[in-house]
Formats: C-alpha cells, structure tokens, sequence
C-alpha cells in the first residue's frame, strides 16, 4: 500500500496535491503539498524520490516563491517527484510518517505576492452590474468585448483564508446632500478565481500559446467590495478604497495540470477579439467548475466558472502586451463569477439586485449585503468529462464592526 492509497481523500487525491505554506514546529514555514487531511513537506517528498538538487532546493522555502522563479519543465519534474514519492510502497512508511494533520497544522499564505491586477471577466456579472448602476443605458460599456478590462490593485492587502475582514470605512454617497464618512453600508463579496504566475517575463509580451508556462496554478478568491464607497469613488479612474482593503485567497493553490481533465470551451466570442487575444487556435482556457457562496453555513449561490467570457490567458495576454514585465508571484483574478440565473450570481449586489430584492435566507430572515458577522465562505469543485470532481481550497471569511 502507497502513502497515497492511506492519505488519500475524495477531492484530494493523487490527481490533485495543490501547495500551500505550513508550519507545525519552531522551525517555521515551509512548502507543503496537501493529500486528503494532511500535509507533507514538497522538499521531504523530492528528497524520497531522488529528485534532482536543483529541483529540491526550489521547493525547500517557505512557500511557493523560489518555485514560481523557475520554468513549466521544473513544475512539472516537481510534481511527478512528488507522484513518485507518494505512489511508490517502498517510501510509504517515511511518507506517512512525515504527513502533518492539517488540523495540527498553522497554513499560510502560499506565496508572496507581487503585483496583483483584478479583472471584469464574467459577461453575465458586468451585464448585471450595468443594469444595476445605468438603468436605461446599455449593460456593457463600449470596449467590453473588445479586451478584458482590469484595474491594478494592493498586492499588500491580499489575506489568506480564515483572516477576519474589519468593515471598511470612507466617503458614502446619500440620497440627498454630500457625502457622509463613515462604515461601508453595502459591504459584499466577489466571488473569483485567481491565477498565480511565475517563469519571469521581464519585458511582458506573453502570448496566448504561451500561458500554460506562466501560469502556475488557481486559488479560490473573494474580491471583497464596499459598493457604496466604491460608487462615490471610482469616476474617473476607477476602483480605490472601496475594494482595496481586502481580498482573500485559499490556502491551497491547485496547479494548472492537475485541471487539465477539466478544461472546457470558453463562451463564443461577438465580435472576433483582436489578433493577440484570438484564441480559437490556442488550447481551451475555460474550465468545469463550479464554485458555492456559502453564506453562514447555507449556500446561497452557485457560481459556474465556464460562462467566463474573457480566460486567463487572454487576461495574461492583455497584461503584458504593452511591455510590462511579468514576475514570479505576480496575481491576477477574473473578476466576479456569475451565470445566468439568480442562483448563479458571484455577489450580493446581484444576488439582491442592488437592495431592491432582498435574499431570502433559511432562517426566515432577509439580507441585502453583509452585517457584522456574517461569514462568507467559497468552496469549488472541478469536474472531469467522467463525472470525477476535485476540491479546490475553501476560501473563508468573517466580518467584523469596523475599527
């Protein structure tokens, strides 16, 4: 028997093992690879399979950054000596021996991160919002299906699961008179998928047909937003306040190959994108998932990643196409997951139609956007063309009074 045929549990099992950063001694944090309820030191594994040193000491940190330094060929070569670790019974003893509880474990976040770029990818989410915001107006702005449209965020307030969220604070319009400063009266979730990025471009340029060797793997992210702050502000140039105070990502990052089994078609696109985004040549970029808005233990939405009008790779292809450089540990995110029904809404500016039809919830009460208290949670699962899913990381967080 392998340490993978005793460790393994349903959603992490040998197909998937994402990376997060745990600690369980003084010794601090280190690179680590969850199968089923446990983690196990990536270096330790490496070390049982005879891994090269160079692929070694790129897994022996405290967490993904010297690994996101390197090459697609080093992931990969690091992934199958991890496979070979766990699926071979000589090492099965050691291995076990070596597994970490994650209950036993302190997670951390999985990488450091560099710059961070939030986009507005999900047609169905930027189409709600316009109707939302400009009744009257058309949903979509002009350059909509012309390339993906993005603001550059706080790489610095992005948390790991578990971090408690303050309420924020700043300048809230009202219906009559000037603004009032105070606690964010519509403070809502986003729920997205982020893109973790390494294998540095110094100059930028990454085309289409090279994403697979930059982006290194997905996390589960909430985009949090403080819609009235975010209303005052963000004429002429965008978001600030109102989303910079927090975003949130899983402790766990799936890596790219273990969703290949469930890539999918993208949306069609009206009209044809630009020649650097036109990816009707490139390999499929979408992917099967499906991702719950659990909201106090009662999930509220189901969100399909699929409908996702712009990829990551588009995305990827966008951010880089005017020279900025790309660096290990640089993040983006795809902007808030919605389909076309209610119950497929990524926010509860939709979910509640910007306060004008409250969520009903189970207990009997109603809810528009987030009270102190509340804790959000995102949990996602993959799903291959056999019917086999795959857990991405939970991403959790609860609201706190502001300070």
């Amino acid at each position: 028997m392998t340490a993978a045929d005793r460790l393994a549990t349903e959603g992490f099992g040998i197909t998937h093992l994402p990376y997060g950063s745990f600690s369980a001694s003084a010794a601090g944090p280190k690179l680590g690879v969850r199968l089923g309820g446990h983690v196990i030191g990536v270096a330790a594994l490496l070390r049982h399979a005879g891994a090269a040193p160079g692929d070694i000491e790129a897994t022996d940190g405290p967490n993904l950054d010297r690994l996101l330094t390197c090459d697609r060929a080093v992931w990969d070569r690091v992934r199958a000596g991890i496979v070979r670790a766990l699926t071979e019974p000589s090492f099965a003893e050691s291995v076990v021996a070596e597994a970490v509880p994650i209950s036993e474990a302190t997670l951390h976040l999985p990488f450091t991160v560099a710059d961070y770029v939030d986009f507005y990818g999900n047609e169905f989410h930027a189409s709600n919002v316009g109707k939302i915001f400009r009744p009257g107006q058309p949903a979509l702005t002009p350059n909509w299906k012309h390339l993906p449209i993005g603001y550059h965020g706080r790489a610095g307030t992005i948390v790991p699961s578990g971090t408690e969220i303050p309420r924020p604070k700043g300048l809230r319009p009202e219906p009559e008179g000037p603004p009032t400063f105070g606690p964010s009266r519509r403070l809502d979730i986003e729920a997205e998928m982020g893109f973790v990025l390494g294998s540095p471009v110094p100059r930028g340029e990454v085309a289409l047909a090279d994403a697979d060797g930059h982006i290194f793997g997905l996390v589960l992210t909430n985009d949090w937003s403080a819609r009235d702050i975010q209303a005052f502000e963000y004429v002429p140039l965008g978001p600030f306040l109102g989303k910079s105070f927090a975003t949130s990502t899983a402790v766990w990052v799936t890596p790219l190959a273990a969703l290949e089994r469930a890539r999918t078609a993208p949306p069609a696109r009206e009209p044809a994108p630009a020649a650097y985004l036109d990816d009707s040549t490139t390999p499929a970029w979408a992917f099967d998932i499906r991702i719950d808005v659990v909201l106090n233990g009662e999930v509220v939405s189901t969100a399909p990643y699929d409908t996702t009008y712009w990829t990551a790779a588009q995305m990827l292809a966008h951010m880089t196409v005017n020279g900025a450089g790309l660096r290990a540990g640089d993040f983006f995110a795809s902007g808030t997951i919605s389909g076309p029904e209610r119950n497929q809404r990524g926010s509860f500016l939709e979910m509640s139609w910007g306060g004008t039809e409250p969520l009903s919830l189970a207990d009997g009460t109603e809810i528009s956007f987030l009270r102190d208290g509340d804790e959000v949670t995102l949990r996602a699962r993959a799903v291959a063309p056999d019917g086999s899913t795959l857990a991405l990381g939970e991403c959790t967080g609860r609201v706190l009074p502001a300070r």
